[in-house]
């Protein structure tokens, strides 16, 4: 039987999770305050997670939430009404790492499907095959991982396990959660969620009795980021991934803003819709548009990560991202040839645009006048979230996404 991979994106707001639903994912993951490994306040309360599960539900759509940190003695006190609140709510699945809390899921949200995350570090098939008996529904592999290992694993191990890879976005220097970088220069632990992300710093050497001197270690001229990886990006070989028997597609990028995942989700979803129309076809080849799509949003270099080996999970020589594109607004509603918007950027009268819809088209027009909220015409939008209308013969879908090119591109 055709396997469906799952195309599974990431909400770290209640924005978000609508925005990554209506831009093609088949799931999303998120969390509450607690337990997520996200530190940084991008989470949903639990009113916010029941709104979320009920918007994901009635489009036939799944959330999951992730309870990924390691938890302290006293954390675990928290922890069963912590999960029965998320079963409440309506969520589909728990993203869990430590045995402790997969017990505790078990056991106060039994009905619930159970994921290892990616911070357990699952690189072979026994350590798969020993979460299916804990009584885990899918295990999210190792980063780290090859094709040929993964297709090994999903040789070996039951067929209703599913297996969940990263297919694009933020890669780990070290293996999956193992890191303690940040934890021992900052006190901010990576595993509970803090990562101050040491490895993308840049770096020089100091020699013990020359205090205060600083000398290059010469990785570029930008200086040596020598811990710093590339973001991933599976696109092109995406048909690879599902024919190793890959169940779920996952998009990096919690912290990341709506804009960002509606974008990444869209030319992810077109990507995989093109392998499902002929999943026995050998010569998968990307549209140009999907690649163009993946580079509107802020990224750092791309790389296949360690898909093909290591030898080809690259690195960047500087903490520079690539930002091409600005974006500047969403639509509202769209009436009579006006898109009713509102401002995220400033943009003047007669700039080039481009509209992205949540089905995946992208509408280029110049707008010929602004009005603002009091029908006055305006010659630029400078005020932020600032409501707007402006002329647009194409019909508009709500929650499209206004952006322009950068006038002058800057890292």
């Amino acid at each position: 039987m055709l396997q469906q991979p799952e195309l599974l994106a990431p909400a770290g707001s209640l924005e978000t999770l609508k925005y990554a639903i209506l831009y093609g994912a088949d799931a999303v993951y998120c969390a509450l305050p607690e337990f997520g490994m996200r530190a940084a306040p991008v989470n949903l309360t639990v009113g916010e997670l029941h709104e979320g599960c009920i918007f994901a539900h009635a489009r036939g759509k799944k959330v999951y939430l992730t309870l990924n940190t390691l938890p302290t003695n006293e954390e675990l006190k928290k922890l069963p009404q912590y999960i029965q609140d998320a079963a409440e709510a309506g969520v589909d699945a728990f993203i869990i790492a430590d045995l402790g809390v997969l017990a505790l899921a078990k056991k106060y949200a039994p009905y619930v499907e159970r994921h290892v995350s990616t911070q357990a570090g699952i690189t072979n098939y026994e350590a798969a095959n020993v979460c299916y008996e804990l009584g885990a529904k899918r295990v999210v592999l190792a980063r780290e991982l090859p094709l040929t290992e993964i297709a090994q694993i999903r040789d070996n191990c039951p067929q209703d396990l599913e297996l969940e890879a990263f297919v694009h976005g933020a890669m780990c220097m070290s293996v999956s959660g193992r890191c303690l970088l940040s934890s021992y220069m900052t006190g901010r632990s990576g595993n509970r969620g803090e990562c101050a992300q040491p490895c993308r710093w840049k770096y020089a050497l100091v020699e013990e009795h020359r205090p205060g001197q600083y000398m290059e270690i010469g990785e570029s001229e930008n200086g040596s980021y020598i811990l710093n990886a590339n973001d991933l990006c599976t696109a092109p070989f995406l048909d690879l991934i599902c024919k190793a028997g890959v169940d779920s597609l996952k998009i990096e990028g919690r912290a990341k803003t709506f804009y960002y995942v509606a974008s990444v989700t869209s030319a992810y979803r077109r990507a995989l819709d093109l392998y499902l129309k002929d999943p026995f076809n050998d010569s998968y080849e990307l549209p140009d548009d999907v690649i163009e799509e993946l580079n509107r949003t802020s990224h750092r270099h791309y790389s296949p990560g360690f898909y093909f080996g290591k030898e080809q999970a690259l690195q960047t020589p500087s903490h520079s991202y690539v930002r091409a594109w600005d974006f500047i607004g969403t639509v509202d509603s769209w009436e009579n040839g006006i898109a009713h918007c509102t401002q995220r950027g400033k943009f003047t009268v007669g700039d080039s645009l481009e509209i992205l819809q949540p089905d995946g088209s992208v509408v280029t027009l110049a707008p010929e006048w602004i009005e603002n909220e009091e029908g006055k015409r305006v010659d630029a939008t400078p005020h932020p979230m600032m409501h707007y209308t402006i002329p647009c013969k194409t019909p508009l879908m709500p929650y499209s996404l206004l952006r322009m090119r950068k006038q002058e591109e800057t890292t």
